[in-house]
């Protein structure tokens, strides 16, 4: 699932310009038995598996690194009961040295691997069918705000950038389309006046 988004575009290019690394890790690769089995059913009853903890406190360990400390690296789980995941977070992640990102799925992970990770994110509220649609939006958000991967201030004002604020509208060539003009104020080279429409302009999150 994973190739595809990460073998494009500026993912791409950041991990080919050495700025990030992505390692992919299979679960199966530390299952029980000789079915490498990960997940098992769930203690009291319920509808579907629940993912096994120590298989996922044996892929943690084999991906952790020793020599960080806590600042430098975070462990999160994809979680619809996580604090939701904002631009903020995004600007957090990315001056981590170290980012383990646990994929939620099926029913989810036996709650007691809670005590082996730093914080649970939801990516809103809604239901999807795995974490790892959700780590991939994780990571895409982040990379980008890695110093190096996108042009200086690039990312400076774009939307949520500032607390509420989005992007004002923006506009290119043709001048005018279907008898819908670019505002006169683009024309006028008053960068001051510019400026304060781009402000002005900018919707505020509701």
């Amino acid at each position: 699932m994973f190739t595809g988004p990460f073998d494009f575009s500026i993912i791409k290019r950041a991990i080919d310009d050495l700025y990030v690394e992505i390692d992919i890790i299979d679960l199966r690769n530390f299952g029980i038995g000789k079915h490498k089995s990960v997940d098992d059913t769930v203690y009291g009853g319920g509808v579907g598996m629940l993912i096994r903890a120590d298989v996922v406190m044996n892929a943690i360990e084999s991906v952790k690194d020793k020599n960080l400390n806590k600042s430098e690296e975070k462990i999160i789980l994809t979680s619809a009961t996580g604090k939701t995941f904002d631009q903020s977070i995004s600007k957090e992640y990315s001056f981590l040295k170290h980012l383990i990102v646990i994929c939620g799925h099926y029913e989810g992970i036996d709650a007691r691997i809670k005590d082996y990770i730093d914080e649970e994110i939801s990516i809103g509220d809604f239901v999807v069918t795995g974490g790892e649609i959700p780590a991939m939006i994780i990571v895409d958000s982040v990379i980008r705000l890695i110093p190096g991967v996108l042009k200086v201030d690039a990312t400076n004002n774009e939307s949520h950038t500032k607390k509420n604020i989005l992007q004002h509208p923006q506009y290119t060539r043709p001048r005018i389309l279907n008898k819908i003009s670019v505002p006169e104020i683009f024309a006028s080279g008053n960068h001051e006046e510019i400026k304060k429409w781009k402000k002005v302009n900018s919707p505020k999150k509701s």
